[in-house]
């Protein structure tokens, strides 16, 4: 059996003396304003997939690891852990003396239930193929909790670390139920809900049970979802946000201008895409989705829609994600193209409908670019953008796969795991297609499924490297997608703020945030 211990870090404490001479004025609450692009879907963690919906959902709950800045995964509410030899049993030692927002204890108990909610199949958590995996969770004692697999999956330490892998008060579950825990959510991170106006903001006040000592540093951390770029932007320069994310790239420089603004770009791992339904013609054909690829300029969309901030993708998972498999991109020939219309049957084109994931002005620029590029070749593309319950409805709980109207989706992706199964089987296996997972393309490939499924279980990393190269040059091949551009993280914030960061899966960070006076 072998041992992993992790020292727990050291935490400064901060004494702050405050002096006044006779009656002063009342000081003010540190109030913090995080411009986002979309509004929060829920808050409950196990039922999204949004990157930036569980950026959200961190400032109430924690899980037993979770990522640092370099995607790295380090210790919170578990302290140490053992593997069993075959990889089967995983056993954790918990941290003591954690409190919920409700007074609950944490401990293995509450472990046991929070993922046993997400292990059944009945509850319809879009979490669940991340988690079906284990067999049993057995409290071993208060604070020793073991997890037994139904065969090795070598990332599962990296599941637990992602930010869905959240714990949950056990108390809380039972008052609210599997459905209603989406509205109050009740975890040990260092805030609690005080308002949440789906259209308008999620706003967060600080715990004062929070196990950290010292921290949360601000009162109250408020969430505004802005989908116009130049806004978000326009926010940060009044100070009416003092923290923004996503930004529009053509304004970076008149922004790194501002004198009272930190502007950072750092490489992401979020690739963008375009799916196409392969169950439905014309889609089903391979040279139709070969000319759409074609017909695609990817150079000039990463200068046209991203300002020179992207680059066109080089395969389907990006650099930086462990196992990606570098490729040559996609290449730009609108006569190969046109060629290949002609060749299955479309001579003078067809016309199809291009959903968009997101509501973003890079967004809407994208798809505008590609609805171009595609005319050039004769393809007629109407441009539809999806609202958050929108893409719910019609995208990701569409529950019958023939009926299924999404065609072209505009989308993108980020391994929140750091590795390359969860940038390949949410997106790209058989068992992900909606609604259990992201499978927009309705792609299904037996080879890759079985490649897929072999590198979860191995355990050698020479294997896992070539097991997943083989699975992205199968679907390179199939070609179920339009892989576009990787993109940069462009943020930037108040030089007042510190404790907050944009990691490369596009999660914020904000559990250090702090401001000075």
């Amino acid at each position: 059996m072998k041992t992993l211990l992790y020292r727990g870090r050291r935490l400064a404490l901060g004494l702050l003396a405050l002096m006044a001479l006779g009656a002063g004025p009342a000081i003010a609450a540190k109030d913090v304003v995080l411009a986002i692009s979309n509004q929060a879907e829920t808050l409950d963690p196990y039922n999204t997939n949004t990157t930036l919906t569980t950026a959200v959902t961190k400032s109430f709950y924690q899980g037993l690891f979770e990522f640092d800045k370099d995607l790295k995964v380090r210790p919170v509410l578990a302290e140490s852990y053992t593997v069993s030899d075959d990889g089967l049993v995983y056993t954790f030692k918990l941290r003591e003396g954690v409190k919920f927002h409700d007074g609950t204890d944490f401990n293995s108990q509450a472990v046991k239930v929070t993922l046993e909610r997400v292990m059944n199949p009945e509850n319809k958590l879009l979490r669940y193929n991340q988690f079906n995996r284990i067999a049993k969770v057995e409290a071993v004692s208060p604070y020793e909790v073991r997890i037994t697999l139904k065969e090795p999956f070598s990332p599962f330490i990296n599941s637990l670390a992602h930010a869905s892998a959240a714990m949950i008060s056990p108390a809380a579950l039972a008052k609210y139920g599997n459905k209603d825990i989406a509205f109050h959510p009740v975890g040990t991170g260092p805030f609690v809900l005080e308002e949440w106006k789906q259209t308008d903001h999620v706003k967060a006040k600080k715990f004062d049970g929070y196990w950290r000592k010292g921290y949360p540093k601000v009162d109250t951390i408020t969430w505004k979802p802005v989908p116009e770029n130049n806004t978000r932007a326009a926010m940060l320069q009044t100070g009416e946000a003092d923290f923004a994310f996503t930004l529009p790239y053509e304004q970076a420089a008149a922004l790194k201008a501002n004198d009272k603004l930190n502007v950072t770009t750092a490489p992401s791992i979020i690739e963008r895409y375009v799916s196409f339904n392969v169950l439905h013609k014309p889609f089903d054909d391979i040279r139709v989705r070969q000319a759409i690829n074609y017909a695609i300029n990817k150079e000039a969309l990463a200068k046209v829609a991203f300002n020179g901030f992207a680059a066109p993708a080089e395969g389907i998972v990006p650099e930086g994600v462990l196992y990606a498999h570098k490729m040559k991109p996609w290449p730009y020939d609108p006569a190969k193209a046109r060629e290949l219309l002609k060749e299955a049957g479309y001579p003078d084109g067809f016309e199809t409908v291009l959903w968009s994931a997101y509501t973003t002005t890079t967004a809407q620029k994208t798809i505008q670019f590609l609805q171009q590029q595609l005319a050039q070749v004769g393809i007629k593309v109407q441009l539809q953008v999806l609202e958050a319950g929108q893409r719910t409805e019609l995208v990701s709980a569409w529950p019958d796969p023939k009926t299924a109207k999404v065609r072209m989706y505009y989308s993108g992706w980020s391994a929140s795991t750091g590795e390359a199964d969860w940038a390949l089987r949410p997106l790209l296996s058989t068992e992900a297609w909606p609604p259990g997972l992201n499978n927009t393309a309705y792609y299904s490939n037996k080879t890759v499924d079985d490649l897929l499924a072999k590198a979860l279980r191995s355990v050698k990393d020479d294997e896992k490297v070539d097991l997943y190269r083989q699975a992205q040059e199968q679907i390179m091949k199939d070609l179920p997608w339009a892989p576009l551009v990787t993109e940069k993280n462009l943020y930037a914030s108040s030089k007042r703020l510190s404790g907050v960061y944009v990691q490369p899966d596009g999660s914020i960070e904000s559990s250090e945030i702090a401001v000075s006076e």
